[in-house]
């Protein structure tokens, strides 16, 4: 079959990376794609936040199956357009996306269904939302409710910053995803991400992981899109995930079809789990980034198979084949990355690494410039590595960072700290 792959990152090169090795896939083409993914699938460059344009693109070359890679084309509501030309689409509708574009509707949605969670409040205007701040102290949670392409979050550990946070969400900083503000009550524990295929009923869970969101090793620094993560997460116990799976997922999934908006794609929930007892930080509506590229590695083939099950409206019959082991990726970032970086650096040693089913490096934001692989983005490289055990995955892992060249970027030493 023809496919499609929407997106240009880390996520999109995994995506394809893994559909690729499936024999029903025959074309395979992502728009608009990277210099890794150029190498191993067609790219395309076209608007892929325009429905009529993806649509198009669609009939003229005939694709069968289009895979939504990122978050704003499901916000700008591509999959609908998509199935309404008959296409055969992975994603949510833009209504059921809203459970990743606006944190009040997810809040809402929690509420009905009884879903725990943190306290909160919504605010649309700086004044009193900042009188909620002082009357609960830090440490406290703000956050844009919009899509602020994962950088709208601020975990203000004291008042002030929660104060200056107020300031720069109202005052623009993220443009239309802060003109309503969600403030929560800070919750502690161990974060972890669980990823769960929908078809609107049924559901699949596909696998479960940790992502490190500070720049710096040992969680120091601010918050950035991700700098690594490792699957699986051992804090999801199989206590943890029955009881996420009982009073958060399946409850979200039957309120949402309840509403006209069932669910068919990928939900990507977020946890906070302390004392055995998991509590929903946030649902996202496609993978995670960097999470997607360790569970593509460790699920390969199958994984085109599993995103069909979902599409076609079948997961009841299908089923997920481990194997028993684990998979780490570790993010190399522009100097300056999560703050303003520099673009256009060379980065060499990247075709003397190989290339396999335990080793990757997946692309993010790299380009072809003059012949040699250059940066163009905040998160470049996603070292990807498989191994029987967490930790002989990641000595694979770091023994790759050792073989690129790049004065240009960085990355952390620690991913996979929590678990090992």
């Amino acid at each position: 079959m023809n496919i499609l792959i929407l997106g240009s990152g880390g996520r999109e090169h995994a995506l394809a990376w893994a559909v690729m090795q499936n024999p029903k896939c025959g074309k395979l083409i992502v728009a608009p794609g990277n210099a890794g993914i150029e190498m191993i699938a067609e790219c395309a460059n076209f608007d892929i936040n325009d429905g009529a344009a993806v649509v198009g693109f669609v009939e003229e070359n005939a694709i069968d199956f289009v895979i939504i890679g990122p978050e704003a084309p499901l916000a700008a509501g591509v999959a609908d357009d998509l199935r309404a030309a008959g296409v055969l689409t992975f994603g949510p509708s833009k209504a059921a996306a809203q459970l990743e574009a606006s944190k009040a509707f997810t809040k809402e949605i929690c509420d009905a269904s009884g879903a725990p969670t943190a306290g909160y409040a919504r605010f649309t205007e700086a004044t009193p939302a900042k009188e909620y701040i002082r009357a609960q102290g830090a440490p406290i949670v703000v956050k844009a409710d919009g899509l602020a392409a994962g950088k709208g979050v601020i975990v203000a550990m004291d008042e002030q910053a929660a104060l200056d946070a107020i300031d720069d969400m109202f005052g623009g900083e993220f443009g239309a995803a802060g003109a309503e503000v969600v403030i929560e009550e800070f919750m502690e524990g161990e974060e972890a991400s669980w990823f769960i295929l929908c078809d609107g009923e049924n559901v699949l869970p596909i696998g479960t992981a940790q992502d490190h969101k500070r720049v710096g090793d040992g969680d120091t620094g601010p918050n950035t899109g991700g700098m690594g993560a490792y699957s699986p997460a051992p804090v999801m116990s199989d206590s943890v995930i029955q009881k996420a799976m009982d009073e958060i997922v399946k409850p979200t999934v039957l309120e949402m079809a309840k509403r006209g908006m069932p669910y068919q794609g990928v939900l990507y929930a977020g946890f906070m789990i302390k004392d055995g007892q998991p509590r929903l930080v946030e649902y996202n509506c496609r993978f995670g980034d960097p999470e997607c590229q360790v569970l593509m590695m460790r699920l390969g083939a199958q994984a085109l198979d599993l995103l069909l099950a979902a599409a076609e409206g079948r997961l009841d019959q299908a089923q997920v084949n481990w194997a028993d082991d684990h998979a780490i990726t570790v993010v190399m970032a522009a100097n300056g990355y999560p703050g303003a970086y520099a673009k256009g650096s060379v980065i060499k040693g990247l075709d003397t690494l190989p290339e396999d089913s335990k080793n990757m490096v997946f692309h993010a934001g790299t380009a072809v410039k003059d012949g040699a692989i250059v940066s163009v983005g905040g998160r470049v490289l996603n070292v990807t590595a498989r191994g029987e055990s967490l930790k002989e995955a990641r000595d694979r892992a770091y023994a790759m960072i050792d073989g690129i060249e790049w004065p240009g970027g960085f990355n952390r030493t620690d991913i996979g700290w929590r678990a090992l």
